[in-house]
């Protein structure tokens, strides 16, 4: 048939250790709780918000520098950033794409964290670091859904690049990235157990 797709929103999905030694995952899951029962800014920024759980988004800026398993994690980082950037054909110049933050979140039982964009950088992601059998998927939404205007409903079947929504279930260990642009949210942990990863965003470096 002569039809081809346009304008193609990317996902990228590979272990963190892809490309040296893996991390302790449980070591990683021990720094997180350390850091969450020490961070009494975090703590209550959690309580006033309504935030389910914990998340140090809006109290640490400095997590690689308290653990250095988080400058590692940073390190693997820069390289599946580099991939991505390399695949979405930026042309990026002499400015490399950098970490500008990232935090640590603890959704508990019952939590989720509503659909929201990261306007403000060029890719954003999230390594996991443990996910129980029924925590939260993550959903992500088709950009131009707010325009869609008078467009009929897909079939259940449609084929997976034009639903509306995709359901991703990542694995403890895996990285997800994708362009800060794209609406995402992590729908209700159904687990008893908490459902624990690590959220960044990378900004076009200066």
């Amino acid at each position: 048939m002569p039809i081809e797709s346009l304008f193609v929103t990317r996902l990228y999905r590979d272990r963190l250790d892809a490309f040296g030694p893996a991390l302790d995952q449980d070591e990683l899951f021990d720094s997180c709780y350390a850091i969450a029962e020490d961070d009494e800014a975090g703590q209550q920024w959690c309580d006033e918000k309504g935030y389910p759980g914990y998340t140090s988004y809006a109290s640490l800026t400095d997590l690689p520098w308290r653990f250095p398993i988080f400058k590692d994690m940073v390190e693997s980082l820069d390289r599946h950033v580099a991939r991505f950037a390399e695949d979405l054909d930026f042309d990026l110049g002499d400015r490399p794409l950098v970490l500008e933050d990232l935090w640590i979140n603890i959704l508990p039982e019952g939590g989720y964290h509503s659909a929201h964009i990261h306007p403000h950088s060029v890719i954003s992601g999230t390594t996991y670091v443990a996910m129980p059998d029924g925590a939260s998927s993550l959903r992500l939404e088709d950009p131009r859904h707010a325009m869609m205007m008078a467009s009929p409903a897909r079939r259940k079947e449609a084929r997976r690049e034009m639903q509306n929504f995709i359901y991703m279930a990542p694995e403890a260990g895996d990285v997800m990235l994708w362009e800060s642009w794209l609406r995402h949210e992590v729908m209700m942990n159904r687990s008893e157990y908490d459902r624990v990863s690590v959220s960044f965003n990378y900004k076009w470096g200066e």
